[in-house]
């Protein structure tokens, strides 16, 4: 070989090597709770990054618009109570099993079997395959968020689970460790306290582009200082929502980015089944109270900017039965005070408890603002610090329940039902999103309403008659509507977290990874 030719030879070799270097990239993002991968037990923000990666579903949110598209499914029709699906053609689960309208009924059944995370959404539904390709569902009862619920409903692999199930007859332990679904990322390791690592599958079914990370690592409990060193450092890039606003402002400064979701809504809860808070005019005096502009101003990362939007009642901006926008909730000390003269307990005897969640130290500052609240009224009250495990555990019975809890809650699918049901009718009392222990009549009627309603139309109208029932009882404080903010390096890009007209209007599935872009560098450079 002459020195041309060998020179030539040097280059491909070098310019193949070059390529391989930079071939894999890593994503690495944090969250505050545990992780759960079985599809059919997850519910909380973690968890359904992780399904919303691993799994897929019949239907998903409109990207930068309202409504649902077609994913698994290419079509359905309904009339009512009964919903035919036609599955795509030629869809595989990542172990090469075709993807079949058994896998779905499979799916729904063993949901609904282990009663866990989102299943309540599914009690009333049964379903048959009729072929290969076509599925049906059956309704006991007109429900109209139904297809907005199949978001929540992630395919698995039948054959896979079956072949896996050991003595499980569900393949819980399985599906405990391993992932067997269609989605574009599968698991490569997972522990639910510490971090699930997850790989990119190029056949995925939609295709995947080549930015998109090869690898992923979610990790789970990270404290605010570890995770600003780490992104400082180039071994992090995306922070948890739960970041202080100092921190988050801190970080901004030394040059990452800001991505935002709006996120449901951050609620002061009142457990109506302890006195004082039994009394609907000593709800209303708290409620008025409240300082909610100070409280949005606490949460703000700067002028521009906060976690926090005003709310303008019990149900949030941009669903059916919102107040308008210019219905802005506000303190109003004068009416608070009215209130109080016509609560039935003597305001000496008061001493409210106001809890916050240990692992989301932001919660410590509004229990301290509601604390100087209730002191301009003269009504004494205790702050308490408890673990998110230990809160669980205290609202499963009225008497352990503290009087003000502090939650995030969102809806899970996107639809009023699925924000407001689980926390207010009566069938649902006692979990860490009903502490309130609500029982009354007209809630529970327009909340089976706004489930019934055959057309948008009577679903606004239940959802409208719901909000103003909800602000009559005051059994909760609508503190804020939360804009979720996350910290990001600058070597990814999240066009749902960071462009409106790409944004899903479903909490977490901005974070589908197969949408996002890393600017290229290898996973040998990160530690």
């Amino acid at each position: 070989m002459n020195k041309q030719g060998l020179l030539t030879y040097a280059l491909v070799f070098l310019l193949i090597f070059a390529t391989s270097v930079r071939s894999e990239t890593f994503l690495r993002l944090d969250e505050v709770a545990v992780g759960e991968i079985d599809p059919a037990k997850g519910y909380d923000y973690a968890d359904s990054v992780l399904a919303f990666n691993l799994y897929d579903t019949l239907v998903l949110p409109r990207q930068g618009g309202t409504g649902y598209a077609p994913h698994l499914a290419e079509s359905w029709t309904s009339n009512g109570t009964s919903y035919t699906f036609k599955l795509r053609d030629n869809i595989k689960f990542r172990s090469g099993n075709p993807l079949r309208a058994e896998d779905v009924v499979y799916s729904l059944e063993r949901m609904q079997a282990l009663d866990a995370g989102l299943s309540y959404l599914f009690e009333a539904v049964s379903a048959k395959a009729i072929d290969e390709t076509k599925v049906v569902f059956q309704l006991d009862e007109p429900y109209g968020p139904f297809v907005a619920s199949l978001i929540r409903l992630p395919i698995v692999d039948k054959v896979l689970v079956e072949k896996n199930n050991g003595s499980d007859t569900w393949g819980e332990t399985f599906l405990g460790t391993s992932s067997a679904g269609s989605g574009a990322y599968s698991i490569v390791s997972h522990d639910p306290n510490k971090e699930t690592v997850m790989a990119k599958w190029d056949g995925y079914f939609l295709g995947v582009s080549e930015a998109a990370p090869d690898k992923v690592s979610m990790r789970y409990g990270l404290d605010s200082a570890t995770v600003r060193q780490l992104i400082a450092e180039g071994k992090h890039d995306i922070a948890s929502q739960w970041l202080p606003p100092e921190v988050i402002k801190s970080m901004l400064d030394d040059g990452a980015q800001l991505l935002t979701e709006k996120s449901g809504s951050f609620y002061f809860k009142m457990n109506t089944a302890k006195a004082p808070l039994d009394d609907v005019n000593c709800r209303l005096a708290l409620a008025n109270a409240f300082d909610y502009e100070t409280a949005i101003h606490m949460i703000a990362i700067n002028d521009d900017i906060s976690a926090g939007l005003p709310s303008t009642g019990a149900i949030p901006l941009g669903m059916y039965g919102a107040n308008p926008p210019q219905d802005i909730l506000t303190q109003d000390i004068s009416k608070a005070k009215q209130y109080l003269e016509a609560c039935k307990y003597d305001v000496d005897d008061m001493n409210i408890e106001i809890s916050w969640i240990a692992e989301v130290p932001l919660e410590e500052r509004f229990a301290v603002l509601m604390q100087y609240n209730f002191d301009q009224l003269g009504i004494k009250s205790e702050i308490k610090k408890i673990s998110w495990a230990s809160y669980e555990e205290q609202v499963s019975k009225p008497e352990n329940t503290p009087h003000i809890s502090q939650i995030v809650s969102w809806s899970v699918t996107g639809d009023p039902d699925t924000l407001l049901w689980g926390m207010y009718h009566s069938s649902t009392p006692g979990t860490w999103q009903s502490p309130e222990r609500l029982n009354d009549k007209l809630v529970d009627q327009y909340l089976e309403a706004g489930r019934k309603a055959a057309d948008e139309t009577g679903r606004i109208a239940a959802y409208q008659k719901l909000n103003s029932r909800l602000m009559e009882l005051a059994a909760t404080i609508y503190g804020f509507d939360r804009q979720s903010i996350f910290v990001a390096s600058n070597r990814v890009r999240v066009p749902a977290l960071s462009d409106p007209g790409k944004a899903f209007g479903v909490d977490a599935m901005g974070f589908t990874f197969r949408l996002m872009g890393m600017v290229e560098y290898t996973a040998g450079d990160i530690d």
